[in-house]
This record gives structure tokens, sequence and C-alpha cells, in this order.
């Protein structure tokens, strides 16, 4: 090789190291300092915050804005994406750059962000967003022909949850990342951000109505209100570490099922406290919580929407280390009777689990569904029959447990019987009917309670009729259900069931429920 051929190799090599450099610092020294000392990090640390060290192998570092005098300012035109390991496994990330025009979404932006989310499908990874930006950049998207190729790529709205789809609000968000949001599986917000459709400056110049970004997509709506977010953290690593607490639930891909977890808590423990958290009246509240503690392994588990329709509690832990979905009525939570909130809870929880091959435990404690005035026009009878739709559509194996009541309608939809489970058993404290005793006495012998010379007493005799009607043996005897159990052996019974459950196929589902939208 002639001396001037090796110089001209070296001043390749050289103007490549360059432009990486300068690739690095993004939107530019200044506004990366910026957000360091406003307390932020950038695209690059949060991705570092994600992976496990050493693992990230970052794509399309050289991009920029293909907007003519915008090259030197838009390193990676605000979107830092590759392939990294979350615990050891394969995954595809992007963060939103804020850096660089406000993280907003530019021609180059999209097309890498499209060929992340495609690559992540075409080779089984989960897909990891860490988001904040401003949703499309005006000069990009100006125009009917800017306009024209930057709407919603098909490719994104058709993927059947084929990967799980991971993503954590980071920053004011708006457009772009609060789609992905929306359509991910599992959605956590860092405290103190906004996620809507546009800021609170553009509603404002669009409608005229001034509002702050905390009462427009500020995090407590969205935990109490829409739904839409899954999990709050007070950090960003809090955040991350959600992230992190929710894909060790999940396979890789929908060909896969979620990972066995090793465990030396032993399947045929017996629950030797477990009735200590049952009140003993019957119309005496507690917390589930702490029963589902005593079941699953090690007394660990991951609560899903925990903020969102508090009457139900949707909740993804092991059972023998197996990965499965709980289902569970609140009791100290309206009763335990679910409204609108929790219907749409229960739904889109039933489609994630069904998707990725996670069984069902469905734990009943509820005295019916809590109607309304308000609720009828939330539409609770297309709510509460959704619900039922996507039960019926399920295939993964489903196991029921009725702790006390299960009244009416709701008996259906937490999978009683005929409604598809493998299996349906009662704690021998269960009242099952149509409705509650004190209701349907009212309702049946109120009249007749009126001229009575003692209704104190006769009250009290219909009242002992009636729950000896509701006791789960006349079900048992007919073998409506299968069992009634001693609550100390549920823990047993539950792992015992689920292998048998799970014999032909393992936990695989049929996946009828993967293409059901994302929201309800």
């Amino acid at each position: 090789m002639t001396k001037s051929a090796e110089d001209t190799i070296q001043m390749a090599v050289k103007d490549l190291e360059e432009r990486k450099q300068k690739a690095q610092l993004n939107g530019g020294i200044d506004k990366l300092n910026l957000q360091r000392s406003s307390g932020h990090y950038t695209a690059r640390e949060r991705i570092e915050l994600l992976v496990d060290e050493g693992t990230f192998m970052e794509l399309g570092m050289l991009n920029h804005s293909d907007v003519v005098g915008s090259k030197d300012k838009s390193a990676g035109d605000g979107l830092i994406g590759g392939i990294g390991k979350v615990n050891g496994r394969p995954v595809v990330i992007q963060a939103g750059d804020k850096s660089v025009f406000a993280g907003t979404e530019g021609t180059v932006h999209l097309r890498k962000s499209k060929w992340l989310f495609a690559y992540a499908i075409k080779r089984g990874m989960p897909m990891f967003n860490l988001s904040e930006g401003g949703g499309l950049r005006m000069p990009d998207g100006m125009g009917s022909d800017g306009i024209s190729t930057k709407l919603f790529p098909q490719e994104m709205l058709m993927v059947g949850r084929e990967v799980p789809s991971i993503t954590s609000i980071l920053g004011d968000s708006f457009g772009g990342p609060t789609w992905m949001a929306v359509s991910s599986d599992f959605v956590t917000q860092l405290k103190g951000t906004c996620m809507a459709v546009a800021g609170p400056r553009i509603l404002e110049m669009a409608t005229g109505q001034k509002i702050s970004k905390e009462e427009l997509g500020g995090w407590e709506v969205h935990a109490r209100d829409t739904g839409q977010v899954d999990a709050f953290g007070e950090t960003v690593e809090a955040c991350i570490n959600q992230m992190k607490d929710f894909f060790q639930y999940m396979p890789s891909n929908a060909s896969e099922e979620p990972p066995i977890k090793e465990t030396n808590d032993d399947p045929l423990r017996r629950l030797d406290h477990v009735l200590d958290n049952l009140p003993k009246e019957s119309n005496r509240i507690y917390n589930m919580k702490e029963i589902v503690k005593e079941l699953v392994d090690d007394g660990d588990y991951f609560e899903y929407k925990s903020t969102y329709g508090p009457a139900l509690l949707t909740i993804l832990s092991h059972l023998n280390g197996r990965v499965v979905g709980i289902i569970a009525n609140q009791p100290n939570k309206y009763t335990g009777a679910s409204g609108p909130e929790e219907c749409e809870k229960a739904t889109d929880f039933i489609c994630l689990c069904d998707s990725f091959h996670i069984p069902l435990i469905f734990l009943h404690d509820t005295p019916g569904f809590r109607v309304s005035n308000q609720a009828e026009k939330e539409k609770m009878p297309t709510k509460i029959m959704v619900w039922n739709q996507a039960l019926a559509q399920s295939t993964v194996p489903k196991i029921s447990v009725i702790i006390r009541k299960s009244i009416g309608a709701a008996y259906g939809n937490m999978c009683g019987p005929t409604m598809g489970a493998d299996f349906v058993v009662a704690w021998p404290t269960a009242e099952i009917n149509f409705t509650g005793p004190e209701v349907g006495i009212n309702v049946v012998y109120g009249r007749q309670l009126e001229q009575s010379d003692d209704p104190k007493k006769e009250r009290e005799e219909l009242l002992q009729k009636w729950a000896f009607d509701s006791s789960p043996y006349k079900a048992a005897a007919e073998h409506y259900i299968d069992d009634v159990i001693d609550p100390r052996d549920t823990r047993k019974f539950l792992c015992q069931a689920l292998e048998y459950a799970c014999n032909k196929n393992g936990s695989k589902s049929e996946r009828r429920l993967a293409n059901w939208p994302t929201g309800f």
C-alpha cells in the first residue's frame, strides 16, 4: 500500500470518528447541558439506564434531518435507536431526543422508527420506547404532500401483538409518542410529565381553551380518568424499573411462552394463615391483595393499572414458576363491585394475557356490578358484554376460585360455570346467587314483610333460608362447579390445576384476541 493510499484510509477513518463524535452531541452540547442541569437525562443516558451494560448497538447514529439547512443541528433527527439486552434478553429500543427540535418527528425520524419497529417484529424482539417529544415537526408535515407521507403506518396498526411493546413517558409527549403509548401493552409515566394528543399551547391556539399540562394529560388524569397509563413513577429510574418488572412476565414474542422463574416456594404449601384475612362477618371488607400474597410464589406480584378501576385487581405473578394473570375483586373498594372502569380494565388484561400465553386465575368476591345512572351513561351494558366477549374468545387456561360472594351477572364475568374455565371451585364461605339475600328478600317479600306481625323475625328466617340456598354445595352437588375446597389448600389446587390444564400445549393460546384494539 502506498503512503498516499494509507493516508487516504486514515483520513477516512478520522473523518468517521469526527462524524460520530459530533453525532454524540445530538442537538448540541449546550442543549444537552441544559437537559442535565434541569435534572433530566438525555436520550442516550436513558437507554444506558435500561439496557445491560455494554450491550447497546446503536443504529442510525449518522442520521440527520433532510430539511435543507438542518443537517448540523439534527443528529439522529430526534430519535436514538438500536438493539440491546434487558435482563439478558435481546430487545429493540428507541428513545426520543428532546435536544433535537424538541424531539419532534421529521421524515428521517419517522423512517428510522418504522424500521426499528419492523425489525422487532421480523426477529421477534420486544419493543421498548423511552418517549418524549412534541409530535410531527411542522416543516416536515406541512402541505398536502408533507402530511400525505406521515399518516399512521399500516405496519404498526396491523401488528397483532407479535411482540410485547413497552413504553415509558419520560417527558412531555404529544402526537407520535402518545400514539405509541396508547398502542402499547404496558405504559409507565413519569410524574410531572404530560401525555396528550397536543400540548396546551396548540390547544389554546386551536380552541381558545386555556389549561395546564397537568390538567390536560398529567399522571393523575391517566391514573383516575383514562386508564391509558398502567403505572407511574416519581423518577426516571423508577419508571424504567417498572418496565423491567413488567418485562419479566412477558415472552419475547408471540411464538414463545413466558419464561419460567425458578422458585423454592413449595407448590403444595398449605396456606395456614389465609383465613386470617377473611372477616367473620360476610358484609365486612378486607384487602384481597393479602390473599393474593399468600397464594403466589414468594409473595411477589406486579399490579397492572393499580390506580384505575380499583374495585378490580389485575395482577401478574407466578405459581410454581409459571407466569399467571390474576383477576380478583377488591372488597375494600366499592365492596368489590365493578363499574365501567373495572370492565375496561378486565377486558384489557384478558386481551394482554391471552395474546402472550398467560393463564388466568379469577378470585371472586363481588356483590354484582356497580350500577347507577352515571354508569348507564358510560355504556355499562356494552362494557359488561365486551368483557364477556373477550372472556369467551380467550383460549388460555382459566381457573376460577369463589372466595366469598359471586352474585348475578358478575358471576359470569368472573369466569363462572359455562364461561370457559378449565376448573371452577369454591371455598365453603362462598355465596352464589342471582342477587344478595338482603336485596332479594326486599324485592320478593317486601310487601309480605310490611304486613307481617313480626317482620324482624320473619326477615331473619328468610335470610337463613336464602343464605342456605346461596351456599356452594347445591352447585357442587349438581356438578355446576367442580369442587368445594379447603381455603388452606388453594395454592396446592391452583398449582396442580395449572399443570394439568397446560398438559397439551403448555399455556399456548390461539391468540384470537391479538388483533383486538389496545384500548376500550
